[in-house]
């Protein structure tokens, strides 16, 4: 009887952490997604991300820094972006 109910406290444990981390991922998710900008955002400066910040693919933070800090060199579109940001 005590090796049934601990299998089914393990279960009910492993469940609760699975549900924890999906919950924890969605979250990370609807935020990333927030930081990422709109669709045109994204189009007008894709080019100058894998111009210029390749190397940061997929770090959405990394990729702004890198795009802030290579200004001079970025496309017109992308420019604009970042001047109507204020970023």
């Amino acid at each position: 009887m005590k090796a049934r109910f601990l299998r089914f406290a393990g279960a009910r444990s492993r469940a609760r952490r699975a549900s924890t981390v999906g919950l924890f991922l969605a979250l990370f998710a609807t935020a990333a997604q927030a930081q990422q900008g709109t669709p045109e955002q994204r189009r007008a400066c894709s080019p100058d991300v894998y111009r210029l910040c390749a190397g940061e693919i997929p770090n959405v933070r990394a990729i702004t820094a890198c795009l802030r800090r290579n200004r001079s060199s970025l496309s017109e579109a992308c420019r604009t972006v970042f001047d109507q940001s204020g970023s």
